[in-house]
């Protein structure tokens, strides 16, 4: 596949705000058919009025964790268009905080969210993806899934899962026609971490935030075929290759890294104060 994605058919999960949206937005320029999918209806029907004047939208009010509306997505989005050609996990969960302050209930719910049911889409989505003749699947992952992060350590390792995941079935589908990959950012300046920014370990803020738009690019340049990964920032890749490999530097580094998250997070709580005055 190329960057011409006019009359294919998309399928973006965690589709009504964030990177989400932006996704959206970055298909619909391509003119691909879009099959929007997130658990509000409203926000569903925000961003989907805003893009049926550039081409045609399904939406899908629904929970990636249930298994059964998964397999009815798919057939609802063939039945409408005729295929289904691109699917981007998108959707995700985080409860933030020390696994000891974390709800069971909370851990099992990312777990689902975060990585059985891009599991699950993509297992399902491959037959459509064979028929239609070629495709692609695109998994949001995450810098902290590159490298264990404290205070994180349940949405770190499902993103781990995830770009094993991501790895493995790239490999297993590689002469099916079928591009497959995964997008690992840092902080991105959406409302999934700006609205919890207390919340939200010193740490992340180490890195530079990517914007939304910037996110929705990357994950068009994996579904075209010409990455299996793309790491933002790339710089924030390289450190959590070396974090991972050499567990020894990533603990040294971690008191000045965390330095310079507070600062950065007393800067975006300014910013932030500023544009609501």
């Amino acid at each position: 596949m190329n960057l011409n994605f006019s009359g294919k058919t998309v399928i973006i999960t965690g589709a009504s705000a964030g990177v989400g949206a932006a996704c959206a937005r970055a298909f619909a320029a391509h003119k691909a058919n879009l099959v929007l999918v997130a658990r509000g209806r409203a926000g569903l029907n925000t961003i989907a009025k805003e893009l049926r004047q550039q081409t045609d939208v399904l939406t899908v009010a629904m929970d990636v964790a249930d298994t059964d509306q998964c397999l009815k997505l798919l057939n609802k989005a063939e039945a409408k268009f005729g295929s289904v050609d691109v699917l981007i996990n998108n959707a995700g969960m985080h409860s933030r905080g020390d696994l000891c302050t974390v709800d069971p209930t909370a851990v099992a719910a990312m777990v689902d969210i975060n990585l059985r049911a891009p599991m699950v889409l993509s297992c399902a989505a491959i037959p459509f993806l064979r028929r239609a003749g070629s495709g692609a699947i695109v998994m949001v992952g995450s810098l902290a899934g590159r490298a264990p992060l404290q205070g994180a350590v349940t949405y770190s390792g499902t993103k781990a899962g995830l770009r094993a995941f991501a790895y493995g079935l790239a490999d297993e589908l590689k002469d099916a026609n079928i591009n497959v990959g995964v997008v690992s950012p840092g902080p991105i300046d959406t409302g999934f971490i700006m609205d919890e920014i207390d919340q939200v370990e010193d740490i992340v803020f180490s890195q530079p935030m990517s914007s939304a738009d910037e996110v929705a690019d990357a994950i068009l340049d994996i579904a075209a075929g010409k990455q299996i990964e793309i790491s933002m920032p790339a710089f924030s890749g390289k450190l959590t290759t070396l974090s991972y490999l050499f567990p020894s530097l990533r603990r040294g580094l971690r008191s000045r890294l965390y330095e310079m998250g507070r600062k950065n997070k007393d800067k975006y709580r300014r910013r932030a104060a500023q544009v609501s005055e």
